[in-house]
């Protein structure tokens, strides 16, 4: 047996395995390095071009595997915002740990990274304080402006009412101070009209602040007529424009979707009329068609009530030939399932067929971030209706494979179609049309 052989007889297993053990790492293996590198930045913030790449290449070796950060994360962030928090840092020591700390944010994801940010009652005027010191058009320091908004969004999560942090808000000469739920508001509205990546930032603070029991029982109202009117005089002519739009969309797109749907419910028939007056569809931006397609989805998941579909496929039987046959049978659902749909309300309002039409369209979109938006939503919303008006959807689904469509519509009906059999919503009875 050659040497490249393994007990098996396989040969070349070996140099596989060689090959594969080489590109799977095991662990965090730069941590004191990262960590000297860390305490370094006083001394390098005035020339940090070179410490900066060698912090780059570090972290871009996890960007397959960024689990293996997670337990370095929290000292990796302590030790950076020592830096922030100290009096005596100067500017661009302030920036470059931002710029650090972005850096990480990046390759963790920032819904895994922002949870380590500290978010106590006493940071949340210290950061606000030190985001309306930014200046939003400085292009060299917009990392500073995404962490802090991030860091924002958390100290957000505080449990208390933020008029108790107010304290007196009459100033020495007499004039009202601004109270804190209003400062956070003006800067959130402010940088999710901004160009630079600050405003994806903005749009999370918006879905956390938004969201808060005290803020969304004086503000929601206002901020959704602010968002409206936005989005109805913004074209998309220009790329300031183009910016303003999906910041509006977008944070629409979060609020709905971390919200709660008693508290939006009310509102989501008056931005569904809007979007339809805005032929988003037709937009010649793909980011702009893309969010008109994730905010339709969860204005529909909106419209309709949180349930688990109880005719969902049950993956008990992993026979497809057994599958086919029992989808031409007649007894094919039991009775406990059929006693459930029975007793379901299945009063769908009429804005869901707008919204899955929309979605459809979505589908054969040229765009394949679109379209894949569009089947992640058909999966959404076909999971909380009952089965008829369901198998509908299926159907609608698979005309996109018709001779006369493009392939867009057919990659589109493939997404939509493995979307709805991952979720248990392609039924066996659907099996020889999809084949």
């Amino acid at each position: 047996m050659a040497s490249s052989e393994t007990d098996s007889g396989c040969p070349g297993v070996e140099e596989g395995e060689s090959f594969v053990k080489l590109c799977v790492l095991e662990g965090f293996s730069e941590s004191s390095e990262t960590k000297a590198l860390i305490a370094s930045l006083p001394e390098v913030h005035g020339d940090s071009e070179r410490a900066t790449e060698k912090f780059v290449v570090i972290m871009d070796r996890y960007q397959e595997q960024p689990h293996l950060l997670d337990p370095h994360l929290e000292w990796m962030v302590n030790m950076t915002l020592e830096f922030v928090r100290s009096d005596t840092s100067p500017p661009s020591l302030v920036h470059l740990s931002f710029k650090f700390l972005y850096i990480i944010c990046k390759v963790r994801g920032y819904k895994i990274f922002m949870q380590l940010l500290p978010h106590e009652v006493a940071d949340v005027h210290p950061v606000l304080d030190l985001l309306s010191r930014q200046d939003p058009k400085d292009t060299e320091t917009w990392e500073t402006r995404y962490m802090l908004l991030l860091w924002l969004s958390m100290t957000c999560l505080i449990p208390f009412d933020l008029c108790r942090l107010d304290g007196h808000l009459d100033s020495d000469g007499g004039k009202a101070k601004e109270s804190t739920m209003d400062r956070i508001l003006a800067i959130a509205k402010s940088y999710i009209l901004v160009s630079d990546s600050s405003r994806d930032a903005a749009c999370v603070l918006i879905s956390k602040f938004m969201t808060r029991p005290d803020v969304k029982m004086k503000r929601l109202g206002d901020f959704l007529d602010y968002s409206l009117t936005t989005i109805t005089q913004t074209n998309d002519l220009s790329p300031l424009a183009i910016g303003v739009l999906d910041g509006a969309l977008q944070s629409l797109g979060k609020l709905f979707k971390h919200g709660k749907r008693d508290d939006l419910l009310q509102y989501a028939p008056t931005i569904m009329q809007c979007l339809e007056k805005k032929h988003l569809s037709e937009s010649s931006q793909a980011k702009l068609r893309k969010q008109g397609v994730k905010l339709t989805q969860r204005l529909g998941l909106t419209f309709l009530k949180p349930r688990l579909a109880a005719w969902r496929y049950q993956r008990g039987n992993r026979s497809l030939a057994a599958n086919l046959s029992a989808s031409q049978s007649a007894t094919a659902a039991t009775p406990e399932v059929e006693m459930q749909e029975l007793e379901e309300d299945y009063d769908i309002p009429e804005e869901v067929e707008t919204v899955i039409e929309y979605l459809l369209v979505g589908l054969k979109d040229k765009e394949t971030i679109v379209r894949w938006s569009a089947a992640k939503g058909i999966g959404r919303v076909t999971g909380r209706l009952p089965k008829e008006l369901a198998d509908e959807v299926v159907g609608s689904v698979l005309d996109c494979f018709s001779f006369q469509e493009t392939d867009n519509a057919w990659h589109g009906g493939c997404l939509a179609l493995a979307e709805l059999g991952r979720r248990g919503l392609l039924l066996p009875s659907r099996l020889t049309d999809g084949m």
